[in-house]
């Protein structure tokens, strides 16, 4: 699975005009299950950015993880993230999951999150969203975990 992350002072995601998901200050997590993705490495990347220490301690070193601070944690769905640019100027998403189970695996790790994090709003798989966020830093990571042999 891949993520990229944002640390945000703050974050929303409008559909159809409306605001269906907004946090303040925490992490963006812009989330895409690849071919061969499992639930165990959905639980491995969500691990993962829980503990990512990308906050700002007293002495302003990055030093603090997204519990540490309780911050919110924003998810939305993107299968581009997958995007292969090598052959040509036009992307091929042969790497992403197929829709069923890139669904499947967002919806686990969404649920795996809201148990493992007290603030968590989420975009809608396979929606036209809109994101709106404020960069902090400005801190982007991106992660990706390999599917399991």
């Amino acid at each position: 699975m891949l993520a990229v992350l944002q640390r945000v002072s703050e974050a929303r995601v409008i559909v159809d005009g409306e605001t269906i998901g907004e946090i303040g200050p925490g992490l963006l997590a812009l989330v895409c299950a690849e071919r061969g993705d499992t639930p165990a490495e959905a639980d491995k990347l969500l691990a993962k950015l829980l503990k990512l220490r990308i906050f700002s301690d007293e002495a302003g070193k990055m030093n603090r993880s997204l519990q540490d601070v309780k911050g919110g944690l924003l998810i939305v769905s993107q299968f581009t993230l997958a995007a292969d640019t090598t052959g040509g100027n036009r992307p091929s998403f042969t790497n992403a999951a197929d829709p069923q189970t890139g669904q499947a695996l967002y919806e686990h790790f969404v649920a795996r999150a809201q148990v493992a994090h007290p603030v968590v709003q989420t975009g809608r798989f396979a929606a036209d969203m809109k994101v709106q966020l404020v960069n902090d830093g400005p801190v982007t990571i991106p992660l990706r975990i390999a599917p399991s042999a």
